[in-house]
């Protein structure tokens, strides 16, 4: 665990206000819509965007 850089905040914050509907529960589905949608060239900075917005969705899920 840890403290999430800002950058992956930004980033993962951004594609979740513009492309919501794309992204679900599952990480791994999310990690393949990154791929599709943004342009990401390291597969460490898309994993832990794609893992940040799996725990936001699954936050606002439970409330």
């Amino acid at each position: 665990m840890g403290i999430k850089p800002s950058y992956i905040k930004n980033l993962g914050n951004a594609l979740l206000a513009k492309q919501r509907e794309y992204f679900s529960t599952s990480f791994d589905e999310n990690k393949v819509q990154l791929g599709a949608s943004a342009i990401i060239s390291s597969k460490r900075v898309r994993n832990r965007v794609a893992g940040y917005i799996t725990r936001k969705v699954n936050t606002k899920r439970r409330s």
